[in-house]
């Protein structure tokens, strides 16, 4: 018998894939918008995602102890990921490092309480959809197709910077927190970026 009430795909009608990573000058310019318009939190946030290259999941959920000690921010910090349960490190490099400071005394945030909290709900933090309403809005404020990035993008960006500079797959691997390398391969599309850059080098 045939089922005339059969839900749409979850897709349908949506652009699926991977999401794009940011290049540089669009990181510089999402941070100049940001810095210009003293949002102090996007701006913590913004810098953070791009540093952790961590999953919305963990990046919302971040407390502000997981960054720092005692009143300074750390140079490193490890966290639990949600969806492996394995431990992954990752550097706060010395701007975003100033940024989450002054963001932490703006709000004078006890180390137990989380680094991004709700504004809506007390006592609870950022949600992702929350942040992905974020990106949608830092990409669309430079004129960047909303449909090709999201909270990925983010993760993605740092990384896919690294790759690019070192051909270092095992360092990617192990700064997103991967098991395998070939979710790494995968994940940032690597042979597809290098067969392209090969084609294009090569006159026929």
């Amino acid at each position: 018998m045939e089922n005339s009430c059969k839900r749409p795909a979850w897709n349908r009608g949506k652009l699926v894939g991977q999401k794009a990573p940011l290049k540089l000058k669009e990181i510089w310019a999402i941070r100049f918008r940001l810095q210009l318009a003293g949002d102090i939190r996007k701006l913590a946030l913004f810098d953070l995602a791009i540093d952790s290259k961590l999953r919305a999941c963990d990046l919302v959920s971040l407390h502000v102890r997981d960054v720092s000690h005692g009143a300074q921010i750390a140079p490193r910090a490890r966290v639990i990921q949600r969806k492996t349960k394995c431990p992954v490190q990752f550097e706060i490099s010395p701007s975003t490092r100033d940024v989450l400071t002054a963001w932490i005394e703006s709000r004078h945030l006890p180390p137990d309480a989380y680094l991004f909290p709700s504004r809506q709900h007390h006592g609870s933090h950022l949600s992702t959809r929350q942040y992905a309403r974020i990106v949608k809005g830092w990409v669309r404020c430079i004129g960047l197709g909303e449909p090709s990035y999201g909270t990925h993008s983010m993760r993605r960006t740092k990384a896919s910077l690294i790759y690019q500079r070192t051909k270092n797959l095992r360092a990617v691997q192990l700064l997103l927190g991967h098991s395998k390398i070939e979710s790494t391969v995968r994940y940032l599309g690597v042979e597809v970026d290098d067969a392209l850059s090969l084609a294009e080098q090569t006159e026929v």
